[in-house]
This record gives structure tokens, C-alpha cells and sequence, in this order.
């Protein structure tokens, strides 16, 4: 039985797509389906949203830092035994890295992918007019297939009414579904947007809100028909095989302060041959012993700065592993949690691992933000300098060193090159967020890299 798969796209941000998006979810869920869920683009956080309700690791596709291929390939290994396969778009439909091209936007996934689009449009205030809205929608680019309309932030079903009596009119697609006004589905925001569902404690209820809302005024079976069920060819390149035999151990930092991983970056280091070991820092869990390598992704490291602050005895089981060798990789939310110390908007500090010279200051403004090439520097263990990654930007803080350093990368996004980071001999740490799969040769890299302590523990000695 092929996967049936649907996007949600919006006409613009607060569309309303991550309600409808999880509101699908759930009401398929409910009804006995294998859901999986996807994000397009670099976002970390409405996919915990995404497994949250379906129980499964929601997986980003992004056609800026993955060829399509690749994309492809993410998505037909994620979608294998799962009866709906629900994507949530990006900004706005047409929305990505150049107002120029499609490239990164979600009408491009949606054409990699060859999947339907379910749009989202804000109709408060509008009636006929919705009608114009999405056939503008559909006429900016034929070739991809907008099914149906949502209607979101109407009056009533009388509103709805006459908004679907347009749109099937004028546009020739159904409308298959509305949300009213309502208070009660609004999902909390901070700086770095929705909440991850690990903060939010018992999303259950919430969940079963939003399906007995979708339930009711959604057409389910309709949505459903419209859906697409062809096969996706592909090419296992990202994967070829198994997994080598495991060669080395890698330690990851994972907890609500530290949880910004694309899936597929940890399954790079396995496929080369890294066992992956998890760890809490957050909750005083030292890192442990006997192991090559020591992964600490983002996450939000600032908003548990005082927690994190208390782990002593955790800070000083990362500063011996990195002086025993141990290979580190900071990245972002790591990078703010190797400094010495992160400065919080009152100005009170909080110390952290101490491993880089300096500090992080917060900022009640974005201080980083957008698409990245990245290269590496000399004697970096994870990219090199004729190595070109992508990735992305997306911080509220900025880097305070004590005296020179070396920096890690040298990065280019609509700006001039800039440099970036921390590097010594084995640690790797910056703002930048990498997707491993845009340059999967840095996990061997990585890995091989680790077989090499592994064999002379006094090589990145510091």
C-alpha cells in the first residue's frame, strides 16, 4: 500500500499551518493511521510538535541544503510504513531563499516530492475575495497543484459558507475545511517561536482539542481523496547500505535544554560507524566514559541557564573528556554552553563548561539569521577548507572572546564571507547549525577521525 501524502502551506506566516498541520495529525491519528510528519525548511521546533502527536521522529526537508534527491531520499525512508504522510510548509507557499526563484520554499518541496497542496488562507474579513487570493495561488505556478483550501479565522459556518461557494466557483478546487476565531488553539511563542512540545509538559488534551475541532469542521475523507498516491522514485545515495560495523562512541547531549538534531545527522555518524550515546547535562548526567567523540547540539541553553549553571560536576566531566582528546562538536546552543559563561538580558551570568575563552551575551534581538555556506579552516576535524556544507543561522546572542582565537568556519550568506566560531584541536563549535547531509563526508570525517584517538589517545590531546 503506497503512502498517501499531503503539504500544508499557508498564504503567508500566521496562516495558521502548525494548527491545521497538528490538527491533521491527531484527527488521522485518531483514527487508527501511521502518521509521519515533515517541516520544510530549517525549523527545529514545530517538528517536536509533529512527534509529539504521531509518536515518530518528524523529519525536515529542505531543498537549499539538500539536493533534491537527497530530499527525496529523506522522505521515502521516513514514509515506509506509515498510511499518511503530512508536510508542513514554510512562511508562505512561494516563500523561500530568493524572492527570485522557488528555491527552498515549500512549492518547491511540494514539487520534489510530487505532493499535493492543502493552502491555508487567513480569511478574516474576506468572503469572495478568498476566491481571488487562491487563484492567484494557483495561476503563480501551474505546474504545482494546489488540491484544496482551508479557511481559517472565520466568522461561523455561514461565513464559511459563502467563502467555499467562491472558491469552488472561481478557483475549481474544494474548500475542506475552516477553523473559527478561537482563543483556545492559539499556541504559546518566545523568541525562538513555538514552545517545544518536551517544555510543554502533557500536550494530550491539547491534541485531542484540536482533533475534535478538525473532526468537526473538516472534510477528513475529502482531504484524504485529494492526497497523493503515486510511488517516488529514488536513489539511495544519502544511504547506499547498512550501517558500517561500529567503530567508535560518540556522545550526544540530549534534553529539553539541548535538543535541535536533524535525525539524519546522527544517522550519518552510524552509517560510517559511530555508536551514538545519550546524555543529560541538564539533568547532572556526566559525559561518559569511554567514549571518541562529544556531540552538543542547540537548543536552548538560555532558558535553563541557571539549572545548567548549578551542574558542576557536568562541566567538569566535559572540560576532562575535551582534555583527554575526546572530539567535540558544539553547535550553536553547545557553542553558547562550551563558553565560560552566558550573560542573560538582566545581566546576570551564569557559568557553563568553560572549555572556550569568552562568553555569550544575550541579545533582545536576532544577532544571526539565515541560509549558510560553510567551510571550514585548517586542522578543523569536521570540515575542511576545500569542504563547502550548508546550513543555517538563528540565534539571539552573540560570542564574547577572551583575547585572539581561531575561528572554526568561514561562512557566506547574503552578506560578505564572515568568520565564525571557535576552533582548537578538537573542538569545532559555532552559531552555525549544519545539516550533515548537505556534505555527508564530514561524518566520516568525524568517525574517522575517532578511530584515530581511538588508536592513539594522545593525538588531539590538549
Amino acid at each position: 500500500m503506497q503512502t498517501k501524502r499531503i503539504l500544508i502551506a499557508g498564504t503567508g506566516s500566521g496562516a495558521g499551518k502548525t494548527t491545521v498541520t497538528i490538527g491533521l495529525m491527531a484527527a488521522y491519528q485518531r483514527l487508527g493511521y501511521t502518521v509521519q510528519g515533515f517541516k520544510c525548511g530549517p525549523d527545529y521546533i514545530d517538528p517536536t510538535y509533529h512527534s509529539a502527536v504521531t509518536g515518530r521522529s518528524s523529519r525536515n526537508l529542505d531543498s537549499w541544503m539538500c539536493q533534491p534527491h537527497t530530499v527525496k531520499e529523506i522522505f521515502k525512508n521516513a514514509i515506509q510504513d506509515a498510511d499518511v504522510a503530512i508536510i508542513e510548509g514554510v512562511m508562505g507557499l512561494f516563500d523561500g531563499k530568493s524572492p527570485q526563484n522557488n528555491e527552498g520554499s515549500s512549492a518547491e518541496i511540494a514539487l520534489i516530492t510530487e505532493t499535493p497542496v492543502l493552502l491555508v488562507v487567513d480569511c478574516e474579513g474576506v468572503a469572495r475575495s478568498a476566491a481571488a487570493i487562491v487563484k492567484g495561488f494557483q495561476h503563480f505556478h501551474p505546474e504545482l497543484q494546489i488540491a484544496g483550501v482551508i479557511a481559517n479565522r472565520v466568522g461561523g459556518a455561514g461565513h464559511y459558507g459563502l467563502i467555499k461557494t467562491a472558491i469552488e466557483q472561481e478557483c475549481g478546487i474544494p474548500a475542506l475545511g475552516y477553523l473559527e476565531r478561537d482563543g483556545t488553539l492559539l499556541m504559546p511563542e518566545r523568541h525562538l517561536g513555538l514552545i517545544p512540545s518536551i517544555e510543554r509538559g502533557e500536550l494530550a488534551p491539547f491534541f485531542q482539542l484540536l482533533a475534535d475541532t478538525i473532526s468537526n469542521t473538516f472534510d477528513l475523507q475529502g482531504i484524504e481523496n485529494v492526497m497523493a498516491v503515486n510511488p517516488i522514485e529514488i536513489q539511495h545515495l544519502l544511504f547506499p547500505g547498512p550501517s558500517a560495523k561500529r567503530k567508535v562512541t560518540i556522545a550526544v547531549a540530549k534534553d529539553e535544554a539541548f535538543s535541535f538534531y536533524y535525525p539524519e545527522n546522527l544517522e550519518l555518524l552510524e552509517q560510517y560507524g559511530a555508536e551514538i550515546v545519550y546524555f543529560s547535562p541538564l539533568r547532572g548526567e556526566l559525559v561518559p566514559d569511554d567514549i571518541e567523540g562529544l556531540y552538543i547540539g542547540g537548543g536552548f541553553p538560555e532558558e535553563y541557564a541557571a539549572a545548567l549553571s548549578q551542574q558542576e560536576a557536568v562541566h567538569e566531566s566535559v572540560r576532562k573528556a575535551i582534555s583527554s582528546g575526546v572530539l567535540t562538536f558544539g553547535e550553536c546552543g553547545g557553542f553558547m554552553y562550551l563558553t565560560g559563561e552566558i550573560i542573560a538580558l538582566n545581566g546576570e551570568r551564569y557559568p557553563m563548561a568553560g572549555v572556550i575563552p569568552g562568553r555569550v551575551r544575550m541579545q533582545d534581538k536576532l544577532s544571526g539569521f539565515g541560509y549558510r555556506y560553510i567551510s571550514g579552516r585548517d586542522r578543523n576535524f569536521l570540515l575542511g577548507p576545500a569542504d563547502q556544507a550548508k546550513g543555517h543561522e538563528y540565534h539571539y546572542s552573540t560570542f564574547e572572546p577572551d583575547g585572539e582565537w581561531r575561528p572554526a568556519y568561514e561562512t557566506k550568506g547574503f552578506l560578505d564571507p564572515q568568520l565564525e566560531g571557535y576552533l582548537s584541536s578538537n573542538v569545532v563549535a559555532g552559531y552555525t547549525h549544519i545539516h550533515f547531509a548537505s556534505h555527508p563526508e564530514l561524518a566520516d570525517r568525524w568517525v574517522k577521525a575517532c578511530e584515530r584517538l581511538k588508536l592513539d589517545r594522545s593525538i588531539y590531546k590538549q
